[in-house]
């Protein structure tokens, strides 16, 4: 298998993770938790259990030049931090599905950004998998089956989050060219943390983590198995390839969550729904055919 091949296995890997993030962060609402505690308590754990990782594996992989210490707040303070808030403020402000929608503009600042600093390509691959994987996510999203609400401050906050998660995905690029894939995540996480705890009442929040073993065995699971392996995934494909198709093939995400929901929640979709995961599906082929399959019209072994 080729490496850009198993650069976006990788990705897709990645976005299959963030896809079931639901598993655990509606069982941590339900008991009390806001969205921005989670945020915090999933970076928290990201940050001390990669730290505890490299420590004991190789000590050199924590250390940074503090003059590279910008890639890190664009990573942790102006991505993971800065999206998830303006996420929140889109959801309070408009609706979930349109929250989503905005969110998944990212791509496309991807591409636009990675042409201009980078000098990667607009291919057709891209955009058309681009525009497949964004209708597959407004069809999966439900808004065709509920009212719209929308307002200026509303798509400016949502615009301003799908920026925001965009942006890791450049500045991961420009510190994967000093850095491991793990160390950029360790400082990213960090940083993230640095940014959420005081928005989170720690207090407050600490004291509801420990009051319940299992509820400290559910946060050690999303820290872990749906935040630092998938981001350790997404770091370590984004640098084998372009950050553009690196940032469409994370649309796995929603595809995950849409059928997550089928068999663990019972959430059954619509046929808008339906041909929002079919869409996606095929966005992800299209992504994953070699150049040489695509114009034979052959699908890949791989998928």
């Amino acid at each position: 298998m080729q490496k850009k091949e198993m650069a976006g296995l990788m990705v897709i890997a990645a976005g299959c993770l963030w896809g079931v993030i639901g598993l655990f962060s509606r069982k941590l609402s339900a008991v009390g938790f806001d969205a921005v505690q989670i945020t915090a308590l999933r970076s928290l754990v990201t940050a001390a259990g990669l730290f505890l990782l490299l420590f004991g594996k190789d000590r050199k992989l924590c250390r940074v030049d503090w003059k590279d210490l910008w890639m890190f707040l664009g990573t942790g303070i102006c991505s993971i931090a800065g999206f998830n808030i303006f996420y929140f403020v889109t959801i309070s402000i408009t609706t979930l599905s349109v929250a989503a929608i905005l969110l998944y503009t990212a791509p496309f600042f991807v591409m636009v950004l990675s042409a201009v600093l980078f000098h990667e390509k607009f291919t057709a691959q891209k955009v058309k998998g681009l525009v497949l994987a964004l209708a597959g996510c407004i069809c999966t999203t439900g808004i065709f089956s509920g009212s719209i609400h929308v307002t200026a401050l509303g798509i400016l906050t949502g615009v301003a989050s799908g920026f925001c998660y965009a942006l890791y995905s450049i500045f991961g690029k420009f510190a994967l060219k000093k850095y491991t894939s793990e160390t950029v995540t360790l400082y990213t996480f960090l940083m993230a943390s640095a940014a959420m705890l005081p928005l989170s009442h720690p207090a407050d929040m600490f004291s509801l983590a420990v009051s319940d073993f299992s509820m400290a065995g559910g946060i050690l699971l999303l820290g872990l198995v749906c935040t630092l392996l998938p981001f350790l995934l997404y770091t370590r494909g984004l640098s084998r390839m372009d950050s553009g198709k690196a940032s469409v093939l994370a649309f796995a995400e929603p595809l995950t969550a849409t059928l997550l929901g089928v068999v663990a929640f019972g959430e059954v979709p619509d046929g808008f729904g339906w041909l929002g995961v079919i869409l996606l599906f095929g966005a992800l082929v299209l992504l994953q055919m070699p150049q040489k399959q695509r114009k034979a019209g052959k699908i890949p072994n791989i998928l």
